[in-house]
Order: C-alpha cells, then sequence, then structure tokens
C-alpha cells in the first residue's frame, strides 16, 4: 500500500477495495470510500464491475506512514467487467497451486502478474501462474523498479514458449 493512496482516492472520490484490514485503516485515515472484503467475498464496484477477493501467497503490511503494520492476508483481485475481459491482479505472490482454481472458477482472459523474482515469484513462475490459470495475454508487473527486481517481459515470453501473449506496457502507457 502506497503512502500516496489516501491522498489519491480522497482527491479522485475514487472507490477502494482492499482486505478488510487495509479498508479499516484508510477508513479511520479519512478515505470514506474505503471497502473491506475477504477471500472469496464479491463487491459490487462502478459500472457493474464483480470485484472478488482471491489468495496469495506473500506477506502484508502497511509502510509509509511510521511503523509497520500488519495489512491482514495478501490477496490478489479478480476484476469481472460486464462486456468486457476478467482480469486476474495476483499483486504481489508467489506461484501456488491455487492459481488453477482461480483459472477453474473465475476464467480470466487477461492475468497481471509478477515477475520481479525478488519479493516475488520470477519470469518462469508466472509463466507456471499463466498455464495454470489458462490465460491468453499476460501483463508483467512488479518488475525493474529497483535492481532486485531483475525478471523482464522477455524472460517471461521466453519461459511461457507462445502460450501466452505478453503485454507489457512503459510507465503510463495505455492499452487497450
Amino acid at each position: 500500500m502506497g503512502a500516496g493512496v489516501p491522498d489519491l482516492a480522497r482527491a479522485h472520490d475514487a472507490a477502494v477495495f482492499a482486505i478488510h484490514e487495509i479498508a479499516t485503516w484508510l477508513t479511520a485515515n479519512d478515505v470514506p470510500t474505503a471497502s473491506g472484503s475477504n477471500q472469496g467475498g464479491t463487491a459490487p464496484g462502478p459500472g457493474g464491475i464483480k470485484a472478488t477477493l482471491v489468495d496469495a501467497v506473500h506477506s502484508s503490511d502497511i509502510d509509509g506512514f511510521g511503523p509497520v503494520a500488519p495489512g491482514g492476508q495478501a490477496a490478489g483481485w479478480v476484476l469481472d467487467i460486464p462486456d468486457g475481459p476478467t482480469i486476474y491482479h495476483a499483486g504481489d505472490t508467489a506461484v501456488f497451486g491455487d492459481m488453477a482454481l482461480i483459472g477453474e472458477l473465475y476464467r480470466p482472459d487477461i492475468a497481471l502478474l509478477p515477475i520481479g523474482g525478488y519479493y516475488t515469484m520470477g519470469p518462469v513462475g508466472a509463466a507456471r501462474a499463466a498455464s495454470m490459470l489458462g490465460v491468453a495475454t499476460v501483463v508483467p508487473i512488479h518488475y525493474a523498479t529497483m535492481p532486485a527486481l531483475a525478471g523482464t517481459p522477455e524472460e517471461l515470453a521466453d519461459a511461457g514458449a507462445g502460450a501466452f501473449e505478453v503485454v507489457a506496457p512503459e510507465p503510463g502507457e495505455r492499452v487497450t
């Protein structure tokens, strides 16, 4: 959770969905649009989007505002967009077997998967995750922001051996 979330949410009157503990913290920090859920729960979003919280394998904390505080369990999101794709945002995670269950239950079209390889899975793990999820498109995330996050989109594409498309936008670039 970046230090800018409360400011951005207030400035844009943005709906913020988070695991219960983080939503409670956001509400206590004057973010009136924070909505908490837990794994398996589905929350209604703007435009008819359904946001389902799913498992992830990682640590979870709130930092940037003093001492690091526990942030509940790590989690990812499945976004069911009416008349659009179903998107799985894994967040920070390792590859784990229940990704196959996420693929079976929610049938995502697109997966945002970390590839950094230090704090999260790397490109080979992300390729295996994409296979378990059955997605056609992977957007690599959580890489190249510091030297330790060395995984690359090219390594992901090589590990996937053509089983899915890799879409790696530049920072600020829009992709449709």
